[in-house]
């Protein structure tokens, strides 16, 4: 026997993605920012700029090994016109600090000594094998800006210039599986986002929750992620539990894949369902959940895109914005479907070309750009 259709959830409108985004920027705050080492802040976003407070090296130092010599004392030396140096010039080894006086480093064999006496057999030119000082970086300049990622790079550098702790602001979500067990062999999704999101800069969780009410009630995240539940079957439940327990801000976006998705929030902390099908569930989160990312982040959203010809057109209907799903063969790109992607079509996806909703789609032999999966 059927339910009744009042028990079902419903979807009354397809809200257009701009309208979505919209909202997002609206409802959606950042996170508090934290101070970390920047060595445990890897992956993270910056929430303020990073100064160098003093000059970096301090002093010039040498670059390479060898002799620390005054560059306009051995302007004329050479092979068959050595000059004599005394005293003779300190050693140094790289890294070392420049003596006073010493502008230049001398290479091993450009220099000999006989009988304690040094003599320069090549010339040098003020600078040669010296890192001077403020070279690394300025007292002042700004090594790394607020809403920038920090790079494994960054954190080496910045302990080179004495950074002992950075302000970021690195969300935590957790993901919950409402369609199948959590962690089960049938739970495909949660760990393609869970790695989604430390791409994108989040410190990802798969919930261990009893319940989609336990989860979404859970206040030790900053946002919560659900896989599954959005539609309209019988058994599709999570956006009326996500409406008892907290606030439904939309429910069905004008995208394609993954219409039936929707977000709100329980006590402040933004709520993203993502439908439970593959394809939908990550086109949904390539649409929507990395926009509401960068908003929890406080950073700019940018993506790592490539020009592509199209192999084949991309039809589109006016008011869905898609995400196409395509292969790339040198510089072009064929799209693997339009609407629905099976397991094969995305095995073979290199990345996604984004349809905007105003757009009908795109012939074959235009140029576009392709998103790089995550």
């Amino acid at each position: 026997m059927s339910p009744p259709t009042e028990a079902l959830q419903r979807i009354t409108r397809l809200a257009p993605l701009p309208e979505a985004l919209a909202r997002i920027e609206a409802v959606v705050q950042s996170v508090a920012p934290r101070e970390l080492a920047p060595a445990a802040a890897v992956g993270s976003t910056l929430a303020a700029d990073i100064v160098a407070a003093a000059d970096v090296p301090a002093r010039p130092v040498a670059l390479r090994d060898g002799w620390a010599v005054a560059a306009e004392a051995v302007a004329d030396a050479g092979p068959y016109a050595p000059v004599p140096l005394t005293p003779a010039p300190a050693w140094v080894d790289a890294g070392d600090p420049m003596p006073a006086g010493a502008d230049a480093v001398l290479p091993l064999d450009a220099l000999s000594v006989t009988k304690g006496q040094a003599e320069a057999l090549a010339p040098a030119v003020s600078g040669e094998g010296v890192l001077l000082a403020g070279e690394h970086a300025a007292k002042g300049v700004v090594l790394r800006s607020a809403g920038e990622r920090l790079r494994p790079v960054d954190a080496s550098i910045l302990r080179d210039a004495g950074v002992q702790a950075v302000r970021v602001r690195w969300p935590r979500l957790k993901i919950f599986s409402a369609s199948v067990p959590t962690r089960s062999a049938a739970d495909t999704i949660s760990p393609l986002l869970a790695r989604a999101l430390e791409h994108d800069g989040c410190i990802a969780e798969v919930a261990q929750a009893a319940s989609l009410e336990a989860a979404l009630n859970d206040q030790a995240c900053d946002a919560v992620v659900t896989i599954g539940g959005t539609g309209t079957g019988r058994r599709d439940a999570s956006v009326k539990t996500l409406a008892r327990v907290g606030k439904v801000e939309m429910h069905g976006i004008g995208i394609a894949p993954g219409e039936t998705m929707a977000f709100g929030s329980v006590s402040g902390r933004p709520v993203l369902m993502l439908p439970g099908r593959l394809d939908a569930a990550l086109a949904a989160y390539l649409l929507v959940g990395r926009p509401l990312l960068a908003r929890l982040a406080a950073r700019p959203l940018s993506d790592v895109a490539v020009p592509v010809t199209l192999a084949r057109k991309i039809a589109s209907t006016v008011g869905i914005a898609e995400a196409v799903f395509v292969q790339q063969t040198g510089e072009e790109a064929e799209p693997l479907g339009s609407g629905v992607f099976g397991g094969s079509a995305l095995a073979r996806a290199d990345g996604w070309v984004f349809v905007p909703p105003e757009s009908e789609g795109f012939p074959a032999g235009t140029t576009v750009k392709m998103r790089l999966l995550p």
